[in-house]
């Protein structure tokens, strides 16, 4: 151990940026116009835990924002998401969980004159809120809830006048609530068939009559849009034209659906604006996003002025006249920015970044793809490490995301740790691996019922593809992922034992069977499309199981965990902890007593994600630091 450290302090004098800098960030999600749009809301950890701010929309003559104010004042509680009442008046809506633990709860409170109170029942139950929130009158809030059956979401309204909760839809299943229609009484919402197939229903919240507005089409997935404000239809993203989600119109008096939006990518956000004019989306263009606005009535079309990076939760003001949207890039983490659409002026609101690490250490990533083993491209990024005087080779980790139906893209990850890591003589290596989204529903479908299978033998030709760069050192390569990403580190340390010198598992499954066993109750009627039945493919689910070839591993590893998880609980972690220290092992193991399935404490993260960049480091570039 003291050697550990020792390298360390020989790697942080000479480069002078230890982790605490590349991590001094506020983290920032889920932005929303307050009122008339004013005011910007959105979910910040600057008081060190997830909590609700405001700041107003305006800057000064001069270009400076005004101070932000924070609304919440919660601890062990992490809000999540939030959601704002159309009526004109300052109520808000969030769901906040503790310690990780996912069981969210649904709050109310007044922004201007209020404290947050809870008006969800049952704390040990989940409460997730609807794509639109509140109805445009301000009197009802859509939200799932597994409260009744903790194997369904069923979908619920809550009546902001009467303070009663009232069923919608109880039947078993799972259900998503969408937008309201203009006059308050039609509700679109998301019936899940299965994790590949999704349609669209309506009911109407004064007779609750329910009507199916999507026609029976396997393996298509719908979700509902805004709503026009002359109700004559709404909006839907759907992937049934093809490969990649494209937005059509519904129209509630013919009951046809006209394509609007047809990009060769994954539309991933559509908003309209409270006046109807303004029609906002966004375009996922091999990761990085592009957002437009359309105006219909003129036939007009235009492409926003956001930094490059990643663009989300899109949110257009009640006037119509600014888009709000979040945007994360490689080399800088997540800021709120106002685009005003008469002139395409965007103005960034948040200054989140708080490390001073000038803008010539932080590396942008290059877009490169490798064949793997059946000859199929793998798009991926490529981090560089900053070249360091005298050295010829440079040890690479290779980054696996989660999901694994999720994709990896240029944003500034896992609290500056790529960051630190090329500045530290390391790079990094991220696959979109075989079952990533982003590229088309037949290549994320290659991963369904085969964990451990295809996608790992794409990392394996990943850490070919590096072998044959002339500035990879073939002896240093090492490995990290969470969640899915954990897993397929623990895949590759025991079934590619040879490849790895180092390698971080956070929160990453590792005996197949208990973990689809053990996963969320509304989770598990999907498991076996997703990963085995297991009881049906008990086989497959133990061929594919880390745990089954520890003693394969050759490489120094890093386990994280948190002691809440909800997803993989901590016992996947317990059992590979136990297996290797009984064959006398390496491993290091953390967990976190207050966390999930992830870090929602800043602390928690700084401590986690420290702990995985210097293991790395000490191990990939430790000798000749030493």
């Amino acid at each position: 151990m003291d050697v550990y450290f020792f390298v360390i302090s020989l790697v942080l004098t000479r480069d002078d940026y230890p982790f605490e800098r590349f991590a001094a960030f506020r983290r920032i999600s889920s932005v929303s116009f307050l009122s008339e749009g004013d005011w910007i809301g959105y979910v910040s950890d600057a008081s060190g835990q997830f909590n609700l701010w405001r700041k107003r929309t305006s800057v000064s003559a001069d270009g400076e924002t005004y101070s932000e104010e924070q609304l919440t004042a919660f601890v062990d509680e992490s809000v999540r998401h939030f959601c704002v009442s159309p009526s004109g008046g300052e109520s808000v809506a969030f769901f906040a969980d503790r310690h990780g633990d996912e069981n969210f709860q649904l709050y109310i409170m007044d922004v201007l004159h209020g404290w947050p109170r809870r008006v969800s029942g049952n704390p040990k139950a989940r409460y997730e809120p609807s794509m639109g929130g509140f109805s445009w009158d301000g009197r009802y809030l859509a939200y799932s809830t597994n409260e009744r059956n903790p194997s369904s979401m069923s979908l619920q309204l809550y009546d902001a006048k009467s303070e009663e909760h009232i069923p919608v839809i109880q039947r078993d299943g799972w259900f998503i609530g969408g937008y309201w229609s203009p006059d308050n009484r039609l509700l679109s919402f998301i019936e899940v068939v299965d994790l590949q197939t999704m349609a669209i229903w309506l009911v109407d919240s004064l007779s609750g009559k329910e009507e199916r507005v999507t026609p029976p089409m396997d393996k298509v997935r719908f979700s509902p849009g805004p709503w026009r404000r002359d109700g004559s239809g709404f909006y839907v993203l759907g992937d049934s034209g093809g490969e990649f989600v494209n937005v059509y119109f519904y129209s509630l008096n013919t009951g046809n659906m006209e394509a609007v939006i047809t990009p060769r990518w994954d539309v991933e956000e559509v908003v309209l604006s409270g006046d109807g004019r303004w029609l906002v989306w966004s375009q996922n263009e091999d990761g990085y996003s592009r957002v437009f606005a359309a105006d219909p009535q003129n036939n007009t079309q235009r492409e926003l002025g956001f930094p490059k990076g990643v663009v989300y939760s899109l949110n257009v003001s009640q006037r119509g006249d600014m888009v709000a949207a979040l945007v994360n890039s490689a080399s800088h983490p997540s800021e709120v920015y106002v685009c005003e659409l008469a002139t395409n002026t965007v103005h960034r609101l948040t200054y989140s970044s708080l490390g001073r690490i000038p803008t010539d250490r932080l590396v942008e990533p290059v877009n490169v793809k490798y064949r793997s083993f059946d000859g199929r491209e793998v798009p991926s990024y490529l981090y560089k490490p900053l070249p360091i005087k005298g050295r010829q080779r440079y040890p690479v980790v290779v980054s696996i995301h989660g999901g694994p139906t999720s994709q990896e893209r240029p944003l500034y990850a896992y609290g500056g740790l790529y960051q630190y890591l090329v500045n530290h003589g390391v790079g990094v290596f991220a696959p979109n691996f075989r079952g990533s989204t982003g590229y088309g529903k037949s290549y994320e479908r290659l991963i369904y019922r085969d964990w451990g299978g295809g996608e790992l033998r794409d990392f394996e030709w990943a850490a070919k593809y590096l072998l044959s760069q002339s500035w990879v050192d073939p002896e240093r390569l090492g490995v990290f992922g969470g969640s899915f990403g954990g897993f397929a580190t623990l895949s590759c340390v025991t079934r590619l034992a040879d490849y790895w010198r180092a390698a971080v598992d956070i929160v990453g499954p590792s005996n197949l069977l208990t973990f689809v066993k053990s996963v969320p109750p509304h989770w598990r009627r999907f498991m076996g499309e997703w990963v085995g039945d297991p009881e049906r493919d008990v086989e497959l689910l133990r061929e594919r199981s880390p745990i089954n070839y520890v003693d394969k591993i050759r490489a120094d590893l890093l386990i994280i965990q948190g002691a809440n998880d909800p997803r993989v609980v901590k016992a996947e972690s317990d059992q590979m902890v136990e297996k290797l220290r009984s064959l006398g092992k390496s491993v290091e193991y953390i967990v976190f007593e207050d966390e999930g399935h992830g870090f929602t404490k800043h602390t928690n993260e700084l401590k986690a994600m420290r702990a995985a960049a210097e293991f790395l480091v000490a191990k990939l570039v430790g000798q000749d630091g030493a």
